[in-house]
């Protein structure tokens, strides 16, 4: 049913919830592991000039560190995964990547966001990809309490 599982991850505990429903489906189906973290460019714009860089490098080591930890729970799990590290505002890079790279499903995670929350960050990523996506989006609630 399922080739490639893309596993959107901000490097959060939330991610561990929702592998264990990726990975779950990826062993019923022998499908892929794609785990993908999203630099938010709108962050890094957001800071005065001379911190852009460290912040821009920090991001980048978080993003590293966030997929490696999806490819190491895959690995477990005996599992294949490819990960990338990519920039941009997360809900739209999150759809193109599934798009460019032929994705079956993408199995995302919420934080749990009170409605006022949700309001200040102008809705939730997750809320947004399953707005615009075309496969289906498995959506994990309130994700770091299911671990």
């Amino acid at each position: 049913m399922y080739d490639s599982i893309l596993v959107p991850t901000d490097g959060s505990q939330t991610i561990d919830g929702t592998l264990s429903h990726a990975i779950r489906m990826a062993a019923d189906t022998g499908a892929t592991i794609q785990a993908l973290f999203v630099i938010d460019t709108r962050v890094i714009h957001a800071t005065s000039g001379e911190l852009r860089e460290d912040l821009a490098d920090d991001l980048a080591e978080q993003g590293a560190a966030a997929v490696e930890h999806v490819a190491d729970r895959a690995a477990e799990a005996e599992l294949d995964v490819e990960t990338a590290v990519r920039k941009g505002t997360p809900d739209k890079e999150i759809i193109t990547y599934a798009n460019k790279h032929d994705t079956d499903v993408i199995v995302i995670g919420t934080h749990g966001k009170t409605p006022r929350e949700k309001l200040q960050s102008l809705g939730s990523v997750s809320e947004r990809v399953v707005d615009t996506a075309e496969m289906p989006v498995f959506v994990i609630k309130n994700a770091a309490t299911v671990a």
